[in-house]
């Protein structure tokens, strides 16, 4: 891999010192890559003593960042050891360790740390980063990290960021607080990142509209407030004739016991470029476990989708689907907002229609709605009111993304 040298605010950025260092902003702005060079000059020449990556999984930490160093230093000098959850740079043993949920924070307990990385920060859970934090009582220590924006109540951002010492913002201006934290937060912008195409910037642009396109390609904290899918419009996504169908990837089912089930058939166009095309929609009455099944055997038929992506909270349909012979059952990806940034991507650039046959999915898109009360926490949730329709689309299209994304052309950031 031919690494490019550092410029501009990337390189800024790596010569500042600090307990905390955060680079934050925009996607593919260039923070990642002055993180990461920032990681190993530390790993070379910080304080003696254990240190930790981190970040919403295990796999993400390798995906994100150790496969990436691999591919800059060579496996010689970044060892990976998946079942012991160790990396070791450049001669330093490195824990990794993933943070996804509040008990998380029991991995780290009691642990004396000289210095730690966290990937996405915005996506852990902040007991864990506060326990991380209180962790650093080595002489020296020092914790990376770097986050896309999320909304300007998040944790991340009202605790940590903004009380920073020293701030550059996206256009650079420097914004000192004597009384901040020991904390320096550079924020990056699309443009800082001097190295890509501008093919690509072009399509990565494209990919986000309204509140992503503010967040991940202007780097801006701003709120999720009103309907969620903005870019949909009937007469663009809804089709009467289905185009012709060169794979049916996955049926996706919200379940319900005292609320409505809800399912739909996905499949790939033969075109070119290619869809995604939501081709049917399975609206059952209530009933039991063993009735769900067999009206959605009636309903499939003949047609057989590569995975059947269910709620993941629905084991016992899940079972009954088993034993009733329906193969390919999976829990459905239920991360709630990269789902969601999924489709809005899908609807952004007209790579997602759905049949005129689906009039529960129809219906519900419009109404689809951020809820002010999670916003108001810091949290970005849709409204829980009439949304089994949209919850199968996120179940299906997130769960198969690897099956249909070498097929279908759109940019997207990837689920953490």
């Amino acid at each position: 891999m031919i690494v490019e040298r550092l410029s501009g605010k990337a390189k800024l950025a790596v010569s500042y010192e600090a307990s905390i260092v955060a680079m934050e902003g925009s996607v593919r702005s260039g923070k990642t890559w002055a993180s990461l060079l920032a990681w190993l000059e530390y790993c070379r020449r910080g304080p003696a003593g254990p240190l930790l990556m981190t970040g919403r999984t295990e796999r993400t930490i390798i995906n994100n960042l150790i496969l990436p160093l691999q591919q800059m230093l060579g496996e010689k000098r970044v060892k990976l050891n998946r079942g012991l959850g160790m990396v070791q740079i450049l001669g330093r043993d490195v824990m990794m360790v993933g943070a996804n949920n509040e008990a998380s924070v029991t991995k780290i307990q009691g642990r004396t740390l000289a210095g730690a990385y966290i990937d996405e920060a915005s996506s852990i859970p902040e007991s864990f980063f506060a326990m991380l934090y209180s962790r650093l009582s080595i002489q020296g220590a020092r914790l990376y990290l770097t986050s896309n924006p999320d909304t300007p109540a998040h944790w991340l951002k009202a605790n940590w960021l903004d009380k920073a010492r020293l701030w550059i913002d996206g256009n650079g201006v420097e914004h000192e607080n004597p009384d901040g934290l020991d904390l320096v937060r550079v924020s990056f912008r699309l443009e800082d990142n001097p190295n890509l195409p501008q093919s690509y910037v072009d399509r990565v642009k494209a990919a986000y509209s309204g509140l992503w396109y503010k967040r991940y390609i202007e780097g801006e904290w701003v709120i999720a407030a009103g309907a969620i899918y903005t870019d949909w419009d009937p007469a663009r996504h809804v089709v009467q004739e289905l185009p012709a169908i060169s794979r049916l990837v996955s049926t996706g089912i919200d379940y319900g016991t005292t609320n409505a089930t809800a399912g739909l058939l996905i499949g790939i166009s033969a075109e070119s470029p290619a869809r995604l095309v939501v081709a049917d929609e399975w609206a059952p009455p209530t009933m039991t476990d063993s009735g769900l099944s067999a009206d959605y055997r009636k309903w499939i038929g003949s047609r057989h989708p590569e995975w059947v992506c269910v709620d993941p909270s629905a084991a016992s349909f899940k079972m009954q689907l088993f034993a009733d012979g329906v193969s390919s059952v999976t829990d459905g990806a239920n991360a709630v907002v990269s789902g969601i940034r999924t489709v809005a991507s899908l609807l952004a650039t007209d790579r997602l229609v759905v049949s005129d046959k689906c009039v529960n999915l129809i219906k519900e898109i419009p109404a689809y709605a951020w809820d002010p009360k999670a916003t108001a926490k810091g949290e970005d949730a849709p409204i829980k009111l009439q949304d089994h329709f949209c919850d199968a689309l996120r179940y299906s299209l997130a769960t198969t993304r690897q099956l249909w994304g070498m097929e279908v052309p759109v940019t997207m950031k990837e689920a953490a």
